[in-house]
């Protein structure tokens, strides 16, 4: 007469779980490498192409126009970036001049969006120009060099900020800011230049 099987002994069932845990253990731990190697969340980069005031216009010490900024946002993650909370803002002197909503949209993985904001920039005093590089004046023969003319500096700073939404289940939260400095002739409205 053959033996009824014996019941798993009290060892035999804590080595299992042991094992199993384990288990588990080494499976989260290779997710987190490939999270943080593969998928890991950055922050998207921004790059200031163009600056242009298709308005100028100076009268009884204060200035008006309207701010062009063209620009970029790469998403270097392996998933969209998903941006809701973005503002183009304009200062001069420290005080804040202008401000624009950047309205919310999706940026697919791996790719470069290019933006345009345009907007008018109400009246403000106009503090003391100051005068950018040497100016040049007639010679006498007729001649006359390029005058620059007294300058005015406002800075626009963009912040685009958002989640990216990684292998579906883990939202992190990333963000990108970029800072320029523009000389603009008081003459013409012309910018002479900017550094980001």
């Amino acid at each position: 007469m053959a033996k009824p099987p014996r019941p798993p002994s009290g060892r035999t069932n804590l080595a299992s779980c042991i094992v199993a845990t384990i288990f588990l253990i080494f499976v989260v731990i290779i997710i987190l490498i490939v999270y943080f190697t593969v998928f890991k969340p950055q922050d998207p980069k921004i790059a200031v192409n163009a600056v242009q005031l298709p308005s100028f216009s100076v009268a009884n010490g204060t200035v008006n126009f309207t701010f062009s900024q063209y620009g970029s946002v790469r998403n270097p993650n392996r998933a969209a970036f998903s941006h809701y909370d973005s503002s183009l803002q304009l200062l001069y002197s420290g005080s804040q001049v202008g401000f624009m909503f950047i309205p919310a949209g999706n940026i697919d993985a791996g790719r470069t969006q290019y933006m345009a904001a345009t907007f008018s920039v109400q009246s403000f005093p106009l503090s003391t120009p100051t005068s950018l590089g040497p100016s040049l004046s007639n010679d006498g023969n007729g001649i006359s060099g390029l005058r620059i003319g007294p300058t005015l500096e406002i800075e626009s700073r963009m912040k685009m900020a958002g989640r990216v939404k990684v292998l579906h289940f883990f939202s992190h939260h990333v963000e990108a800011k970029a800072g320029c400095r523009v000389a603009i002739a008081v003459s013409d409205g012309s910018v002479l230049g900017f550094h980001c």
